[in-house]
C-alpha cells in the first residue's frame, strides 16, 4: 500500500468539516456497495480505492455490502468474484453484509410508511404508471389508488408478501409529491412483485423485492455509515435517499455524497455492454485481459499496487471525466520497471549458429535480474553454439541509420554476452531466411572490441536450453478512444480485431519455474505476466509494451 499522504479532496474536506462540527461523534464509516451482477470492472476500483482509503485514513470502518435485490440478474459466481477483487487490490472490510440481510426489516419499514399514510398499493401498470408520471416540463397525475385506506394498503401489502397477485399486478410506491420538479420523487415504487425469481441467499422466501432507492439508504442507516459515496448519477436521487431517512425511525442518519464516475478511453465499462461482449463470445469470459475488468486486468498482469496508484492520481472531482488509457498503462510501467526482474525471451525465433565457437560447449553467463536493484540478485544465462534471435533483429540490408540491429557483414552484441558477426544467411526454396551464420569474438565478453565500435545490443536465448512458451500478445480492445461515440455506428464496429495474437516464443530456462501471477520484463519486448489459469503449460500474457507506442498510431494497433 501506498504510504503518500492522501491528497485531500472535496469529499474529504465535508468529513473534516463533519468532525470538526462533532457529527457522528467524530466516527468515520464508509461502505463500497456493488449490485453481484457481472465482474467489478476499472470505475469500481476508483469507488473501492476511495471508500475503503478513507476508512483507513480516517481510522473508520468501511463494510462491503451487496446490493443484492434484483435476483433475476445476480448470483454467487459474482459475489465471489468480488470479494477477491476487493482483497487483490489490497483492502479488506469491516463487516460483510447483504441487502437481502435486511429484508424482514425493510418490510417492517414499508408498513410504517403505509400506517403513516406515506405509502399505498397501486395497481397501474408499468406503461400506465409512466404515463400518469408525467414529464420534465409536465406534472404528473395522482393514481387512481393514491387514497387507498391504510388498512386496505396494509392488507394489500401482507398479500403481496404472501405471493397471491402476479408479477407486474401490483406494487407500492411512496406517496410524495406527483407534482414535483424532480421526477424521481413522483411517488417511485417501494416494492415489486417476483414471484418466480430465486435469490442467491434467501432462495424463494420472498416474492416481492425492494426497490435500489428504497433499500440503499435504509442499508446505509441500519449499519451506521456515516458517508455514503456514490457517483454522480445518483445526485437527482438524493431528495429520495433523505426523505425515507427523515420519515422513518431509523438507528443513524447518513450522508449522501456524489463524485464524478471514471471513463476510460479505448474501452467500455457499461455493464451491459461488458456482459454482451461476454455472452457473445467476443472476448474469452470476465477475466479476459483484453476487459477492463478488475479479473481482466489482474490476468493481464498489471499489479495492483499500479491500479491503486491510477485511482489516487486521477483523484476525485464532482464532475464525470475521461481518463487517457496512456495514464493507467503509465502507472502499469512505473511499477513494473521498479519491481518486474528481467528476463530474455525471443518473441518470433530466427536460429543462429556461431561457426566458431566450440560445438557441445555451454558457458553460463552471469545477468542481473534487475539494472537498478542489487537485492533482485542474479541468475545463470546458457550460452551454446546455436542460439535464437529475434527475426526482427537481423535485415540483409540496414534500411536506415537508425538500424543498430544485425545485418550480412555487421556486428551487434548479445545481451550479457559476446559481440557476434553475421557471415551469411541461409534461405529456403522461397527465399526464406531460415538461419543463420555467425562468427563470435571470444574477447569480448564484458569488454568492447578493439579497434571498432558496436553500437547495437539484441537479446537471445540458446536454442539447446530455452523453452517453448505461448505468448499472448494483448492490444487495446478498441480502436477509438470513445467506442460507439459515432451517430448510426454500431459499437461493436470499434472493436480491434488485432486486440490478441498468439505467437509461439522460446524464453531462457529460469522462466521454467516462474510461479503463476509471477512478472517479468522480457528485455526490449515489454512487461509480461505468467498466466494463472493456465497451471499445465507455460503461458505469457504481455500486460504492457515497454513504451507507448499508440502515441505514434493514429487508429491502429500497437506494433
Amino acid at each position: 500500500m501506498s504510504t503518500r499522504e492522501a491528497p485531500s479532496n472535496f469529499i474529504r474536506q465535508i468529513i473534516d468539516a463533519d468532525r470538526a462540527a462533532g457529527l457522528n461523534d467524530g466516527r468515520v464509516a464508509t461502505r463500497f456497495p456493488p449490485e453481484p451482477n457481472g465482474y467489478l470492472h476499472i470505475g469500481h476500483a476508483k469507488s473501492i480505492c476511495l471508500n475503503f482509503g478513507i476508512a483507513r485514513d480516517y481510522q473508520g470502518s468501511c463494510n462491503l455490502r451487496f446490493d443484492d435485490t434484483n435476483p433475476e440478474k445476480e448470483n454467487l459466481e459474482f459475489v465471489e468474484s468480488i470479494k477477491e477483487d476487493v482483497r487483490w487490490l489490497g483492502f479488506d472490510w469491516n463487516a460483510l453484509y447483504y441487502a437481502s440481510d435486511y429484508f424482514p426489516q425493510l418490510y417492517a419499514y414499508a408498513q410504517d410508511l403505509i400506517r403513516d399514510g406515506k405509502a399505498y398499493v397501486c395497481d397501474l401498470s408499468a406503461e400506465q404508471m409512466r404515463e400518469y408520471r408525467g414529464t420534465l416540463t409536465e406534472p404528473g397525475r395522482d393514481s387512481p389508488y393514491r387514497n387507498r385506506s391504510v388498512e386496505e394498503n396494509l392488507d394489500l401489502f401482507a398479500r403481496m408478501r404472501a405471493g397471491e397477485f402476479e408479477d407486474g399486478e401490483r406494487v407500492l410506491r411512496a406517496k410524495i409529491d406527483m407534482a414535483s420538479p424532480n421526477i424521481n420523487m413522483r411517488d417511485p415504487t417501494i416494492y415489486r412483485i417476483r414471484r418466480g425469481a430465486v435469490h442467491h441467499q434467501t432462495g424463494e422466501a420472498w416474492p416481492i423485492y425492494p426497490m435500489y432507492d428504497y433499500t440503499h439508504c435504509l442499508s446505509d442507516a441500519i449499519e451506521g455509515i456515516t458517508h455514503s459515496l456514490c457517483t454522480l448519477e445518483f445526485e437527482d436521487h438524493r431528495p429520495l435517499y433523505n426523505w425515507f431517512i427523515e420519515q422513518l425511525d431509523v438507528p443513524a442518519k447518513p450522508k449522501q455524497i456524489e463524485f464524478g464516475r471514471l471513463n476510460l478511453e479505448f474501452t467500455v465499462l457499461s455493464k451491459r455492454k461488458l456482459t454482451e461482449l461476454v455472452r457473445e463470445g467476443r472476448v474469452e469470459g470476465w477475466d479476459d485481459p483484453r476487459m477492463p475488468t478488475i479479473a481482466g486486468l489482474r490476468r493481464r498482469g498489471y499489479p495492483p499496487a499500479a491500479i491503486r496508484d491510477f485511482c489516487e492520481r486521477i483523484g476525485v472531482t464532482k464532475s464525470d471525466g475521461t481518463v487517457e488509457m496512456a495514464l493507467l498503462e503509465n502507472c502499469v510501467r512505473e511499477e513494473l520497471d521498479r519491481s518486474a526482474p528481467r528476463a530474455m525471451a525471443v518473441l518470433n525465433p530466427l536460429k543462429v549458429v556461431l561457426s566458431n565457437y566450440p560445438e557441445g560447449r555451454v558457458e553460463h553467463l552471469p545477468a542481473a535480474n534487475h539494472p537498478k536493484d542489487e537485492s533482485m540478485g542474479s541468475r545463470q544465462v546458457p550460452f551454446t553454439q546455436e542460439l535464437y534471435i529475434d527475426r526482427d533483429d537481423f535485415m540483409e540490408v540496414a534500411p536506415n541509420k537508425k538500424f543498430k540491429r544485425l545485418v550480412l557483414g555487421g556486428e551487434v552484441r548479445l545481451r550479457n554476452g559476446y559481440v557476434i558477426r553475421c557471415d551469411e544467411a541461409v534461405k529456403d526454396a522461397q527465399g526464406e531466411i531460415t538461419e543463420l551464420r555467425c562468427s563470435y569474438d571470444p574477447d569480448t565478453l564484458g569488454s568492447n572490441p578493439v579497434g571498432r565500435k558496436v553500437k547495437g545490443v539484441i537479446h537471445w536465448v540458446s536454442a539447446s536450453h530455452s523453452v517453448a512458451a505461448e505468448v499472448r500478445l494483448y492490444d487495446r480492445l478498441f480502436l477509438v478512444p470513445d467506442p460507439g461515440a459515432v451517430k448510426d455506428r454500431d459499437w461493436h464496429e470499434d472493436l480491434n480485431p488485432e486486440s490478441l495474437r498468439i505467437v509461439q516464443a522460446r524464453v531462457e530456462p529460469s522462466l521454467a519455474e516462474a510461479p503463476p501471477e509471477a512478472r517479468f520484463q522480457f528485455e526490449r519486448e515489454g512487461y509480461f505476466y505468467r498466466d494463472h489459469k493456465e497451471t499445465d503449460r507455460l503461458v505469457f500474457n504481455r500486460s504492457v509494451t515497454l513504451r507507448d507506442t499508440w502515441a505514434k498510431i493514429a487508429g491502429g494497433g500497437q506494433s
